[in-house]
């Protein structure tokens, strides 16, 4: 069954309640303004859009949402926002399976020490060998001197299963300045930062330890 046709009730109870919470509104409120009683307002979240799509469809009006996300949710929020899985299982990854899931290339954050407090930079990055290497300005806030400690963490959120994967690399900073070796960057990772400009200074961390875990089910044997 579709869940973004059939949502479950009580994810979209929480939504709306989560809704109100943000508007500063209580149940009697939103009744009113959905042209309903705070009855009829029970019964219609505790059976879904299916007991009565117009209702839905007012009560969306009502908290400033389109009929679309309230039934599937905003596009625009960060994920995390379904409920947890059935039988959830916390599993580690091997070394091997964490460079896998690190693939060639894409998004990550690069996390780098600052005062008063660490900073996180997302990044568009690319493996190369056994390092990560990414494109930023040389004066900006990601390009971290020869020799930082850092941390680059990479996830993979499911929200419609409630799954996910993250990978950890710790290491140190590198600024590449040899030729050769920039050109073939250049010539065979073709790193493209979203934020556009030149991004001129290439930089690699060097890990010195690589750990990764995933969340999933127990129901379906642990894949994910």
């Amino acid at each position: 069954m579709d869940t973004r046709l059939h949502p479950d009730p009580q994810v979209l109870a929480r939504r709306i309640a989560d809704r109100m919470a943000r508007l500063d509104m209580d149940e009697e409120e939103l009744a009113r303004e959905a042209g309903m009683s705070p009855q009829y307002l029970a019964v219609l979240t505790a059976s879904g859009p299916g007991f009565d799509p117009n209702g839905f469809l007012r009560v969306a009006a009502a908290l400033g949402l389109t009929y679309r996300e309230l039934i599937e949710g905003r596009a625009d929020l960060p994920p995390g926002q379904g409920a947890p899985g059935l039988r959830p299982a916390l599993l580690r990854f091997g070394e091997e399976e964490c460079w896998d899931r690190l693939g060639n290339r894409g998004v990550g954050r690069i996390v780098l020490p600052a005062e008063p407090a660490p900073l996180a930079f997302p990044v568009n990055y690319a493996v190369d060998g056994r390092t990560i290497v990414y494109r930023t300005n040389p004066d900006g806030a990601a390009a971290a001197p020869d020799g930082t400690a850092v941390s680059f963490q990479v996830d993979r959120i499911d929200d419609h299963r409630s799954h996910g994967w993250s990978v950890l690399l710790t290491g140190t900073v590198e600024r590449i300045t040899d030729p050769p070796t920039l050109q073939r960057l250049l010539r065979d990772l073709a790193v493209q930062p979203w934020a556009g400009g030149p991004r001129l200074l290439w930089i690699r961390v060097r890990p010195q330890q690589i750990t990764g875990r995933r969340i999933t089910s127990t129901l379906n044997g642990g894949d994910d």
